[in-house]
């Protein structure tokens, strides 16, 4: 197998062979550098450190040599969302206000390195993480899978980047789904983590109610090692949980949990027929090892992207305030006029959205009282196509991009719970489907078992782009 096949394989498995001595951190990192550059085209990265991942690769080799395994993780070529400060690297969020060079790490940044991971670079990303802005100062992230297609919205370049093997794996921002969103779309596994479970510092903000940083990856046992590294209670971040983080016991089961299917995901005319019949197949292998699966019920689950999209984008108009008013034409028009909006919501309008917040909350916690996890799609079709404008030309296309199309997701941002996205199958004209799964705070352990007991009975994960 060439070093340019070896980028193809999963986190562990390259893992596996960097631990043993049959890889070498150094020959993966280069490896990695030139694929990065032969698919330039796709716009995955916004910066790219050569000479800094090279630097890392030797030291990581030479600990190795010396018997020194940090984790799982050391020795492996990593990027992140460029929502995330890397120290010495440039940090752009996406736009052409914010550039500046980081001095400090963030805490996931640290935390992965410390864990001896090997920073690539930098990651493209929607404009200052808020998704649907339609001029793009670093190029528009492409889909792999189709490169006149979407790569999802906010965490893109972190999706393309793993999905075609521009990295072993990536960290994005999940606010309003913009890790589970992406990762349906490229075909890959995306994990929001519990609200808490991850810091936060050093990250740019968007809400601070529903921002989390979680694993972007091929597979379910690459998140599971990479949530592990990056989770756990941060001094700087005075809201991360001080729990103790477990390691992942893979060797589990399914006998005997319950599963339950919110039944408004599949009944509200949103989701192809495509996407029904993956998730209907996916029913039935989680059937197949044990589970019980019956229906549940969020019955706000269609006003989930309404009430999750206004309340961010109000907290994001608060944090561009002085931008806005400075620099408005240095936005994107789309995300200078979202913002805008935003900024127009009354308090009043945003206090009973908050009360709507806490009764979404109320409907999931119910269902997982009922069920050890609960499942929808991840997104209501396959990846549309690139878009030059918004088409935002009625009431009508408002409701469908920004907040039915979004509902899917948006239930578990309101409510702080993990929630993990799944490749599935695949659309009519090849596109990637994902199923979502759901638990309890804290239960990121449980969706893995879930997830990786699925994929050892399918073979979705092992699917490739033809780039």
């Amino acid at each position: 197998m060439s070093l340019d096949e070896l980028t193809l394989q999963s986190a562990m498995d390259l893992s596996s062979m960097i631990t043993k001595g049959d890889l070498s951190p150094v020959e993966i990192t280069q490896a990695y550098l030139a694929r990065i550059e032969k698919y330039s085209h796709l716009n995955a990265y916004i910066t790219v450190d050569y000479e800094g991942a090279m630097n890392a690769a030797h030291i990581a080799e030479k600990e190795l040599s010396h018997g020194l395994i940090r984790s799982p993780i050391h020795g492996l070529p990593v990027a992140v969302k460029d929502q995330f400060h890397v120290k010495g690297m440039r940090t752009t969020l996406g736009g052409n206000i914010y550039d500046k060079i980081s001095t400090e790490d963030a805490t996931v940044v640290a935390r992965l390195r410390d864990a001896g991971a090997i920073f690539l670079g930098k990651l493209n990303l929607s404009e200052y993480a808020l998704g649907g802005n339609i001029q793009h100062p670093f190029g528009v992230p492409k889909n792999p899978w189709d490169i006149t297609r979407q790569a999802g919205q906010s965490s893109s370049g972190s999706a393309v980047a793993v999905a075609a093997s521009l990295c072993s794996a990536a960290l994005g921002g999940d606010t309003a789904g913009s890790i589970r969103g992406p990762a349906a779309w490229c075909g890959i596994v995306g994990l929001r983590p519990t609200w808490g479970a991850v810091s936060r510092y050093g990250a740019f903000p968007m809400a601070w109610f529903m921002d989390t940083i979680g694993p972007m990856t091929k597979t379910v046992k690459d998140a599971a090692i990479f949530h592990y590294a990056i989770a756990g209670n941060d001094p700087k971040d005075i809201y991360t949980s001080k729990r103790t983080v477990l390691p992942f016991d893979h060797t589990l089961g399914l006998k005997g949990l319950r599963i339950g299917i919110v039944r408004e995901s599949l009944d509200n005319g949103m989701a192809s027929e495509h996407v029904i019949d993956a998730f209907n197949t996916a029913m039935d292998v989680f059937r197949d090892a044990g589970a019980l699966v019956e229906d549940a019920s969020l019955p706000l689950f269609e006003q989930g992207g309404l009430i999750a999209n206004t309340l961010s984008d109000v907290e994001a108009a608060h944090t561009h305030r002085h931008w806005l008013r400075e620099q408005p034409n240095d936005y994107d028009f789309a995300t200078r006029r979202r913002l805008m909006a935003a900024s127009l919501i009354s308090g009043a309008m945003y206090t009973k959205l908050s009360r709507f917040r806490m009764l979404m909350r109320r409907d999931v916690m119910s269902a997982l009282h009922q069920f050890d996890v609960i499942v929808t799609p991840a997104q209501a079709g396959g990846a549309p196509l690139i878009a030059n404008e918004t088409n935002l030309t009625s009431k009508e296309a408002v409701i469908s991009q920004f907040f039915g199309l979004r509902s899917h997701r948006s239930p578990f941002n309101l409510s702080g719970v993990p929630a993990m996205a799944i490749p599935c199958g695949f659309t009519g004209d090849g596109m990637p489907v994902s199923i979502q799964i759901a638990g309890q705070p804290f239960a990121e352990n449980l969706l893995f078992q879930f997830g990786l007991e699925f994929q050892n009975r399918t073979d979705w994960h092992l699917q490739r782009p033809d780039l």
